[in-house]
């Protein structure tokens, strides 16, 4: 079990690449593997064993020297560290098609984040039902979800929506957002703001490509 991190200062990076790990400790589980040494798990998550090493070395002291790591006592440890080994409820903004992709993504409610509250403010998409939830005005989301203590909110508007979007919930006492809006968020020192911009990642694949085919 992950003790008290060593350090305040955990890198963002380290808790990205935990995410990682839990990823691949999960697929080793399911493969039936009791026992994993740092190299073969650095391998698949693509870094090398001296930064699973490291990484974990902020939490405490795991695996024996020679033997390697149990795989299901490690996941639980870094679930722990993560605080993904309890359920986590959201507010989704946004109902368009990324957002109603989101709510037919199982995977978000298997791993312990479940949305059990929808918002959107176009009046034709307002009192649908969705996943057995109804579509409600984000207006009304303070006084909605007053008294069912959501975690985090998503937010999956156009762009020129998502600062309207995030205002509703920090009204609403909710500082924790990951936003798949295009758009940057200006939000108070409390708040932890994750974005998620697919056109990053495109364009840093484009730049890749054209700098390889600059170089053949």
């Amino acid at each position: 079990m992950f003790s008290e991190p060593k350090s305040k200062h955990i890198p963002r990076a380290t808790i990205h690449r935990l995410a990682t790990y839990v990823q691949a400790l999960e697929n080793l589980a399911r493969d039936g593997m009791e026992i994993v040494s740092s190299n073969p798990l650095a391998d698949a998550c693509g870094v090398n064993g001296s930064q699973v090493r490291k990484d974990l070395a902020y939490f405490g002291e795991f695996g024996v020297r020679g033997v390697g790591y149990n795989v299901k006592s490690l996941l639980l440890a870094i679930t722990q560290a993560l605080g993904v080994d309890r359920e986590w409820k959201m507010a989704l903004v946004g109902v368009g098609n990324l957002g109603r992709a989101i709510l037919n993504h199982h995977e978000f409610r298997l791993r312990g984040f479940n949305i059990i509250a929808i918002f959107d403010c176009d009046p034709f998409k307002i009192g649908e039902i969705m996943h057995g939830m109804e579509v409600r005005c984000t207006d009304d989301l303070k006084t909605h979800i007053r008294d069912v203590n959501i975690d985090i909110g998503i937010i999956t508007t156009p762009p020129e929506r998502a600062q309207r979007a995030a205002d509703n919930l920090f009204s609403a006492g909710i500082y924790s957002i990951l936003n798949f809006a295009p758009a940057r968020i200006k939000a108070p020192e409390i708040a932890h703001v994750e974005y998620v911009d697919f056109f990053h990642h495109l364009y840093a694949l484009a730049f890749d490509v054209t700098k390889t085919d600059m170089h053949e």
